[in-house]
């Protein structure tokens, strides 16, 4: 289903193929990332991924909703899935970086960690195949949001001057050194880390889309399309990698997932602890 998706979405006048003659193969290209607004004529941002999206946040609240709205002392079904989750979000990811304020933070990186994963699983599942977080639009927004909380909590917790001070402040650094260093480290609390919380998952998304359709495209042409002896090796090679590649894709989105939610805890500890 993919590959004829990714296929019948290229037309004739692809600029981005290996070859300008539409009765030749192909390559998929940044196509892949353009969407229409699904009603005709409706709003212009109605697109695809925002479905897509707005549909993962449905299926979370619905999972959520029977995991813990009547919980059991001894958990079954979804309650016993809604408690490994929570639990591994919560050793994993919270309390390495939050220690005893962990379970204030449950809430908001239960639901990021939730959020991205369900937005990178939507990659692979059949008749929807785009992770959202592939948009870069997505895990900016998320990004942005941990990025205010996290200056939010130090101003709050800190004052200005002493959330600045915590930042900068490296025991034995010489006076002189810190003209040096508190420009530079200011630059990685303030610019580089939002930028490195949300490139990080949106580069990594974009990159396995366009390699999945790559080779799942190879597949589809020369097995289905253009099917000749010579042809048959490349379109064998191009399932096999097919599969092969989205099984780790599968990993890298949970990877991926595991990351954004963990550099949110570090981020909002930061916050809170008024630390770099």
């Amino acid at each position: 289903m993919r590959t004829t998706i990714l296929i019948t979405s290229l037309g004739p006048n692809t600029s981005n193929g290996l070859f300008a003659s539409p009765d030749q193969w192909q390559a998929p290209g940044l196509d892949l990332f353009q969407f229409a607004p699904i009603i005709p004529g409706g709003p212009e941002w109605f697109t695809k991924p925002v479905l897509i999206a707005l549909l993962s946040s449905a299926v979370i609240i619905a999972v959520c909703w029977a995991a813990f709205a009547k919980p059991m002392i001894v958990p079954r079904g979804w309650q016993s899935i809604g408690e490994y989750a929570y639990d591994f979000v919560r050793d994993q990811i919270a309390r390495p970086s939050l220690g005893k304020d962990a379970d204030r933070w449950m809430g908001l990186l239960l639901t990021i960690f939730l959020t991205v994963l369900l937005w990178n699983l939507m990659g692979v599942i059949p008749l929807i195949q785009f992770p959202v977080a592939a948009h870069i639009a997505f895990p900016l927004v998320l990004a942005v949001t941990v990025y205010g909380i996290k200056v939010y909590l130090g101003v709050r917790h800190h004052g200005v001057r002493g959330y600045l001070r915590g930042i900068v402040h490296l025991p034995g650094l010489p006076g002189w050194a810190y003209g040096l260093y508190a420009p530079m480290i200011l630059a990685e609390v303030f610019i580089n880390s939002l930028f490195t919380h949300f490139l990080r998952l949106f580069a990594n998304m974009f990159a396995g889309h366009i390699i999945v359709a790559f080779f799942s495209s190879v597949g589809f042409w020369f097995l289905f399309e253009r099917l000749t002896p010579l042809g048959v090796g490349l379109g064998v090679i191009g399932v096999l990698m097919t599969i092969v590649m989205t099984a780790l894709e599968m990993l890298i989105q949970f990877l991926q997932a595991f990351l954004f939610a963990m550099l949110a805890s570090m981020f909002i500890a930061s916050g809170l602890h008024g630390e770099h």
